[in-house]
């Protein structure tokens, strides 16, 4: 089974470039954040024309929004609200042998790492921990996965020194996805198949004019499963190509393959 995560930075301006990929990789199921629409908006049909039959979504209009589309029987499972205020952040599903996929868009947390000056990075601290919460009572086979906004290690941006005060890559919220990660052993399977300091970006700023010039990415977006779950995955890919596309998101998608 393949399952991939995407930060597609507004689903209907870049469904040319959904298509393609769904097309070209065929993964059984698309976990999808920042989809920006709301729900009667969404484009049913044009994942149901590839085979995805199987769509659920927790959307807001302009911002936010996150959905789970599948080739494979999903049902609902939950929607938590981890940023208080009901922002469409999270979707989770079950899939049919009893494992949950966890879809998150954590908060980006604005531009200054002080959550007495910025609200944003508060709230984005606060975020963290109802989900560390949760995972510590969690006693379920799962994946979570997601725009986490947070790029844990040093290898995991372009220059550790250079980021270590900036939103994404400060210690205070590595500490925080530390607590999480320990929560509940959850197992970074982007590092487990491709071990620090392997290159393993996920996100390029929109305003270098060419982003492969400077190369300047953080790997902000990840996929973790509990023990039970990590022991069936058997590869995890990064398509860094996607972000040459046609009007490309920012983000490129990440994919596990588990073989159950």
């Amino acid at each position: 089974m393949k399952i991939v995560s995407w930060n597609i930075n507004s689903v209907r301006f870049r469904i040319d470039i959904v298509e393609r990929f769904l097309r070209e990789v065929q993964p059984d199921v698309l976990c999808l954040q920042e989809t920006k629409v709301i729900d009667a908006d969404f484009p049913f049909e044009t994942f149901r024309a590839l085979g995805y039959e199987h769509i659920l979504i927790h959307g807001q209009r302009m911002h936010h929004g996150v959905a789970i589309v599948s080739r494979v029987p999903v049902s609902e499972d939950d929607r938590f609200d981890w940023q208080a205020n009901r922002e469409a952040r999270h979707i989770g599903v079950r899939l049919a042998n009893g494992v949950r996929i966890e879809n998150v868009y954590v908060p980006a947390g604005g531009d200054v790492p002080d959550r007495e000056v910025n609200a944003k990075f508060g709230q984005k601290l606060d975020f963290v921990q109802r989900m560390t919460d949760w995972s510590a009572a969690l006693d379920c086979p799962t994946i979570l996965t997601g725009d986490f906004n947070i790029a844990p290690l040093p290898s995991d941006v372009w220059s550790h020194k250079a980021l270590l005060k900036v939103v994404s890559h400060t210690p205070v919220e590595v500490e925080a996805l530390d607590r999480l990660q320990a929560s509940n052993d959850w197992i970074d399977l982007g590092r487990h198949f491709h071990p620090a300091p392997a290159r393993l970006h996920t996100w390029w700023s929109y305003r270098s004019p060419d982003w492969t010039k400077n190369d300047r990415g953080r790997r902000l977006d990840h996929m973790w499963a509990t023990g039970d779950v990590a022991k069936s995955a058997t590869r995890h890919h990064v398509f860094e190509d996607c972000r040459s596309w046609i009007k490309p998101s920012d983000h490129v998608p990440i994919m596990t393959e588990f073989a159950f």
